[in-house]
């Protein structure tokens, strides 16, 4: 068995022991169990399940965070996650990925805009040198 805990910005939102968890990180879909080596991912926004030691399946959908598991301990951080039946939950995941798209575009235009100062103050830097 491993002891799951996954802890929201503000709260431990499930600490559960569970035999097994399958989720999906940055290089793709996983599965872990308790004899599996240690194991470090981003997670990306999607469903995430457990199975406890009476063989019931459990599913989450969860934002974009990081799991680590370190021998029997298994720990995920992440901004948000939601349990329910699965066609609830992929509801969720669409919601957090369009959020995680447009926050995105938003780091895209302040960056623009960051560049667009920093070269408009160069020119004027390059016009008083003369």
């Amino acid at each position: 068995m491993m002891r799951l805990r996954i802890f929201l910005p503000s709260e431990c939102f499930l600490e559960k022991e569970v035999c097994k968890v399958k989720g999906e990180g940055l290089s793709g879909c996983f599965c872990l169990k308790p004899r599996h080596v240690d194991y470090v991912t981003a997670l990306v926004p999607g469903i995430f399940s457990y199975e406890d030691g009476a063989g019931i399946e459990t599913f989450l959908a969860v934002d974009s965070g990081t799991l680590v598991k370190q021998e029997a301990e298994l720990m995920i951080a992440t901004r948000r996650a939601v349990v329910g039946d699965l066609g609830h939950l992929y509801g969720e995941v669409e919601k957090m990925r369009s959020a995680l798209v447009e926050e995105e575009r938003q780091h895209r235009s302040t960056a623009a805009q960051l560049e667009a100062g920093f070269l408009r103050r160069l020119m004027e830097f390059g016009h008083w040198g003369r």
